[in-house]
C-alpha cells in the first residue's frame, strides 16, 4: 500500500477549561454553535487522549453520521491523533460511519478504540446539534469511570496538541500519512454488511423479496443508514429500487428530525397507515380509509443508525414488543440458532421480554438506560440480546444498539414464518400475554421546572407504598439504582419507579440525550393475559395509570402542557 505523505509540524496550543463538558449517557452533545467556539472541540478531544493509556502506535477508528460539522471535526481529530502518537486511523469514506458499524470496525480490526461524531436522533444543520463520544476496544461506549476521568481532565486542561497540516482527502480511498500516522479511508459499509450476512439467512430473505407478494419500505431519514440500506437491502438482498426512502445522507437530515418514531418518521408512517385518522400508537392496527394497500413491512432508523422502528401493515410494533418477539424467535436466524445466553433491558423498557426469558429459562437483567450498561454483561457472556424502549435493540455481535440489524432480524423472521407482522404479534401475545405500554415525552421543558418535578417525585417515593389510587394499590416506589453484577460499580438516580400489586408500573425519567431544555418521560405499563382484550386501544387500556402519573407529577399544571410532545 502506497501512502501519500502530508507535511506537518507539531504545535502546542494554550487553552482554558470549559465548565460544560461533562459527557451524558451518549457522550458530549451540544449545539453546533457551542462546538464552534475556539478550542471547544479541541479541549474535549485532548481530554479523551489524556485519559487514554498507551495509545502510542495504536489504531483509532473515526467517523460519524454526516451531520453538519462532521467533516471539520474529523480533520481536527486526525491532526490531534497524529500529535498524540496514534499509529493508524481508520476513517469512514466522506467521514461516514454509523455507530454500529464503528463498533464492528473497532472489534474486527482490534482497534484501540474509536471516536464517533454524532448527536444520534437529534436535529442537525448549522442550528442543530453535534456530539462526540469515545468507544473502547470492545467497541462499546466508554464506561462511566472513563467518561468521569475525561470530564475531570477537561476541568483543568491548559493546552492541547495538534499538527499543522493540510486536510486529509476523505472522498477517496487512497491512504495518507500524517507524519508517522497512517490514515486509511475505508468503505463504511463493507465490514458491517459482511457481518450481517454471517448472522442472517440472506438466501431466505432474497426469496422473500423475489416472491412478488411481499413489499417493504425503509426510511433512512436522510441520515447515515442510507448507504447501508441501499447496499444491503436493494443490492445484496434484491429489494426493489425505491424500497429505501430518504436514502441520501444530508448535513441537516433534509431539515428533518432523524428520530424513528411515529411523530418524526412521518413519511414512513403515512405510507404504512395511509388514510388512518387515529394515532398509530393508540392500537396495534386499524383499517385504511382510502383503499390503497400499504406495504407489508416498514422500518426506519435514526441519525447515526443505532435505533429502529418496526411497522407492519397499519400496525405499530413497540420497541419493547420488538425485543420480546426477536428473543422468542432468535433461533430462526443462523447466527443465533444455538439460542440466547440471556437477555437484558433498560429499566423503563416493558417487561415483555422478561416473560420470554422465563419461558426460555435464561437470565434476564434490568439495567439503567444507556447502552454502556449492557457491555459488561455481553463481555462476560451473560447476555446475547438486549434492548431499550427508546427504539434501541442489539446483540453481542457489536457493543452498540443496531437499527439495521433489528430490521434484518425481522426480515429473517418474516421470511421463515411467512406471516404478516400483525399475526406474529397476535400469536406472541396469545402465548405470553400482552404488556400494554406507552411512553409520553414532554420535550424542551424548562430545566428548572423539570428538575423540580423530579425532586418532588423523589421526595414522595418513601410514602407511596400501600397507597391506593382508584383500583390500584402501590406495592413499591423507589429511585432506581443498579449494581453491576460484573464489576460491582453502582449507578444511582436512574429514574423513579412506582409498582402496583397487579404488576403495573409507572416510571419517570429525565432524558440525557437532548441539548436544549429538558425532556421529561413518563412510561406506563400494564399486563393483560386475556387474548380477548389484547387488541383494545393502548391509551384506553392505560388511561387510569396515565391519570395517576399526571396526578403524582403535576406535569401538566407545572409545564402548562395539555398533552405530550410525542406519544409512543
Amino acid at each position: 500500500m502506497i501512502y501519500k505523505d502530508v507535511k506537518m509540524t507539531l504545535r502546542t496550543v494554550p487553552t482554558k477549561p470549559f465548565d460544560d463538558q461533562k459527557p451524558g449517557t451518549s457522550g458530549l452533545r451540544k449545539k453546533v454553535s457551542v462546538f464552534q467556539q475556539p478550542h471547544y472541540l479541541e479541549n474535549f478531544v485532548q481530554a479523551i487522549f489524556n485519559a487514554l493509556e498507551n495509545c502510542k502506535g495504536k489504531t483509532l477508528v473515526l467517523g460519524g453520521d454526516g451531520r453538519f460539522y462532521n467533516r471539520h471535526a474529523i480533520q481536527v481529530i486526525l491532526k490531534m491523533a497524529a500529535a498524540a502518537g496514534f499509529g493508524k486511523v481508520l476513517v469512514g469514506h466522506n467521514g461516514i460511519l454509523s455507530t454500529p458499524a464503528a463498533s464492528c470496525v473497532i472489534r474486527k480490526h482490534s482497534a484501540f478504540g474509536g471516536i464517533i461524531l454524532s448527536a444520534s436522533h437529534n436535529p442537525g444543520g448549522p442550528g442543530g446539534d453535534f456530539g462526540i463520544k469515545y468507544n473502547t476496544t470492545n467497541g462499546g461506549p466508554a464506561p462511566e469511570k472513563i467518561t468521569d476521568d475525561i470530564y475531570a481532565r477537561t476541568r483543568y486542561l491548559q493546552r492541547y496538541y495538534i499538527v499543522d497540516a493540510s486536510d486529509v482527502p476523505l472522498d477517496t480511498l487512497d491512504p495518507t500519512r500524517l507524519g508517522d500516522m497512517r490514515v486509511e479511508v475505508i468503505d463504511p459499509v463493507y465490514d458491517y454488511a459482511e457481518m450481517m450476512e454471517s448472522l442472517f439467512d440472506f438466501p431466505a430473505i432474497r426469496q422473500l423479496f423475489a416472491s412478488n407478494t411481499f413489499s417493504m419500505r425503509f426510511d433512512a431519514m436522510h441520515a447515515v443508514t442510507g448507504p447501508y440500506a441501499h447496499d444491503i437491502l436493494e443490492n445484496r438482498l434484491g429489494a426493489p429500487v425505491g424500497t429505501v426512502m430518504n436514502g441520501i445522507p444530508l448535513e441537516d437530515f433534509g431539515d428533518g428530525h432523524p428520530d424513528p418514531n411515529l411523530t418524526y418518521a412521518h413519511d414512513l408512517v403515512e405510507t404504512m397507515f395511509n388514510g388512518r385518522s387515529q394515532h398509530p400508537a393508540s392500537r396495534g392496527t386499524g383499517t385504511s380509509m382510502c383503499g390503497v394497500q400499504p406495504p407489508d413491512f416498514g422500518a426506519a432508523s435514526d441519525g447515526d443508525g443505532d435505533r429502529n422502528m418496526i411497522l407492519g401493515k397499519r400496525f405499530f410494533v413497540t420497541p419493547s414488543d420488538s425485543l420480546a418477539v426477536i428473543a422468542a424467535n432468535a433461533r430462526l436466524a443462523p447466527g443465533y440458532h444455538r439460542g440466547l445466553a440471556g437477555v437484558a433491558r433498560s429499566m423503563p423498557t416493558s417487561m415483555a421480554v422478561d416473560r420470554v426469558a422465563q419461558a426460555l429459562n435464561i437470565g434476564c437483567y434490568e439495567t439503567p438506560t444507556g447502552w454502556k450498561f449492557f457491555g459488561n454483561l455481553m463481555d462476560a457472556g451473560r447476555v446475547t440480546l438486549c434492548g431499550e424502549e427508546s427504539f434501541g435493540t442489539g446483540s453481542s455481535h457489536v457493543r452498540e444498539k443496531d437499527g439495521l440489524w433489528a430490521v434484518l432480524f425481522w426480515l429473517n423472521i418474516l421470511a421463515v414464518r411467512q406471516q404478516p407482522v400483525e399475526d406474529i404479534l397476535r400469536e406472541h401475545w396469545a402465548k405470553y400475554g400482552r404488556n400494554f405500554y406507552t411512553r409520553h415525552d414532554y420535550e424542551n421543558v424548562d430545566s428548572t421546572i423539570a428538575k423540580d418535578i423530579m425532586a418532588q417525585l423523589h421526595n414522595s417515593m418513601a410514602t407511596l407504598a400501600g397507597k391506593t389510587f382508584g383500583m390500584r394499590r402501590v406495592a413499591y416506589s423507589d429511585d432506581f439504582s443498579y449494581t453491576d453484577p460484573i464489576d460491582g460499580s453502582v449507578s444511582t438516580g436512574q429514574g423513579m419507579r412506582i409498582g402496583f400489586e397487579d404488576g403495573a408500573r409507572i416510571v419517570f425519567r429525565l432524558s440525557g440525550t437532548g441539548t436544549e431544555g429538558a425532556t421529561l418521560r413518563i412510561y406506563v405499563e400494564a399486563y393483560e393475559a386475556d387474548p380477548a382484550k389484547h387488541m383494545q386501544d393502548t391509551q384506553h387500556a392505560l388511561a387510569d395509570l396515565i391519570g395517576i402519573a399526571n396526578q403524582l407529577s403535576g406535569i401538566r399544571e407545572k409545564t402548562g402542557r395539555t398533552e405530550p410532545t410525542v406519544i409512543t
